[in-house]
């Protein structure tokens, strides 16, 4: 960063970008902590697949003569091996498929080195079968293999940032499916930021702190915010044992420090997003007015409420003087929005139509954004919830999650209002 940047001073959301960067590094400048161990070597295997297409039966041959001609080891292997695993893969035979990209990315790493770009496709078709398959454990082992060659083999390379962000939400869907259990749950929030740090860190050197390319990760840090300052109860309640090699006391102590600067480092992140929106909008665009409503979203989920309703009610005063004001100001601030209003941190399920739910609620929100009175309703049109124990705890569990929710409240010339009577309906899985 240049040194200048440490002489600006910041007034809410009006920081410039550089200067909000800077304050992102002042706290989050340790590198990640993945473990650099060297990948078990996968032996040797014949192929044991019975074809069961004339695809299947054409590339299976095509291994074979390669094998016969070249040997084990042929350099045409790993792309005959590559189009044997996508059909496998197509057909739903997972463990098949499993096997074959085993083998290719081996074979890479034999002919081209231990961390060579060749095997990257093979380690991204074999996560996509464990998922497919529910074994998420496996998939996750396979994302750190994964992540090693990436850093290794692009690491001059302008693939590098798309990498550790793909690396990024990874860390998040962990995150969510519950990956390594409540011990590793903060770890997961720890490399998710660190992974888009390191992808602005990439983009901002090779392209400077006014490239929209820094948005992207930029995006996703605050997404990692959100969820590590939800965490924040759950993990102070939580006991974890260190000495089970679930997680260390340095990882525990550093999450603790991120909890403490999270709304500091929201704001941050928010306020670079900002100053670049600006940079190629104008003060009165219509990003940089959403990224204002974001502000405000921001301090509203930490219960900064004087400071969010001023920061929604400059945005509505800035709508105002767009072109098409009235269709923005309605999809912006014209009904009840739940928060995070993210794409990958929603905290509700998505809404559908009253045909399509099994579950219809009614709600109100105040005008400082909680729910009032959430109930579950029945309509004729609406689908019933079969009535057993665990769908029904599926719908309670969903209107528990609804109380808890905060909204970011409508607005009617210029002021916060209640609204009433909110109905939407919900497709539970059963």
């Amino acid at each position: 960063m240049k040194s200048s940047a440490n002489t600006l001073l910041i007034q809410g959301v009006r920081a410039s970008a550089i200067y909000a960067l800077a304050l992102i590094y002042s706290v989050a400048n340790i590198d990640l902590v993945y473990a650099e161990d060297e990948q078990d070597a996968i032996p040797e295997s014949t192929l044991e697949i019975a074809p069961d297409s004339e695809q299947l039966r054409a590339i299976r041959n095509a291994v074979e003569n390669a094998e016969s001609s070249s040997g084990a080891y042929a350099a045409e292997l790993p792309q005959q091996l590559l189009s044997l695993g996508l059909v496998l893969q197509r057909e739903g035979r997972h463990i098949d498929a499993i096997k074959v990209f085993k083998r290719g990315s081996h074979l890479a790493r034999i002919n081209n080195g231990l961390y060579s770009a060749q095997q990257i496709p093979f380690l991204e078709r074999e996560i996509t079968s464990y998922l497919a398959l529910g074994e998420y454990t496996e998939a996750d082992e396979g994302q750190s293999r994964l992540y090693r060659a990436q850093k290794r083999s692009l690491a001059n390379s302008e693939s590098l940032a798309d990498a550790l962000m793909q690396q990024a939400d990874w860390q998040r869907k962990a995150y969510k499916l519950g990956i390594g259990g409540e011990e590793m749950s903060f770890t997961h929030l720890l490399y998710m930021w660190d992974l888009n740090r390191m992808a602005l860190t990439t983009i901002l050197e090779r392209e400077g702190d006014k490239s929209s390319s820094l948005l992207p990760p930029l995006y996703a840090m605050l997404q990692a915010q959100y969820l590590i300052s939800s965490h924040n109860d759950h993990t102070r309640s939580t006991n974890y044992d260190f000495s089970s090699g679930g997680g260390s006391r340095q990882s525990q102590t550093r999450f603790n420090r991120y909890i403490a600067k999270s709304y500091d480092m929201g704001r941050s992140v928010i306020g670079a997003m900002h100053g670049i929106q600006v940079s190629h909008y104008g003060e009165k665009g219509l990003p940089a007015i959403e990224t204002r409503i974001l502000l405000g979203d921001w301090m509203l989920w930490h219960d900064a409420h004087d400071p969010a309703l001023a920061s929604y009610t400059r945005a509505f005063r800035e709508l105002a003087e767009l072109d098409d004001a009235q269709l923005h100001t309605q999809r912006l601030l014209g009904e009840p929005v739940p928060l995070p209003d993210l794409d990958g941190v929603r905290p509700l399920l998505p809404e559908v139509g009253v045909n399509e739910g099994n579950i219809l609620v009614e709600f109100g929100v105040s005008a400082r954004g909680t729910v009032v009175d959430p109930s579950r309703v029945r309509e004729d049109n609406t689908a019933e919830l079969e009535p057993d124990e665990a769908t029904e705890g599926k719908a309670n569990r969903l209107l528990r999650a609804l109380r808890k929710t905060k909204f970011r409240p409508r607005f009617e010339n210029g002021e916060p209002t209640p609204t009433e009577k909110i109905v939407k309906a919900y497709a539970i899985p059963t």
